[in-house]
């Protein structure tokens, strides 16, 4: 296992930490919990859908 295969590891393990104690967390903790798991969250990739749906702004005709 490389460093980052650890990285990873400890990245994935610490959100599902963050997670758990979200769950019984009051409204305001929670909230501030859920965003320091983005944190530790793999950044994935944009797929095709992702960036066509980048450029079309966000003006939606109703």
């Amino acid at each position: 296992m490389g460093p980052t295969m650890l990285d990873d590891e400890f990245n994935r393990q610490r959100a599902k930490i963050l997670r758990e104690l979200a769950e019984q967390a009051d409204p305001f903790i929670k909230k501030r919990l859920l965003n320091l798991v983005q944190r530790y969250e793999p950044r994935r990739q944009p797929t095709p859908v992702d960036e066509r749906f980048a450029t079309r702004g966000d003006n939606v005709d109703r």
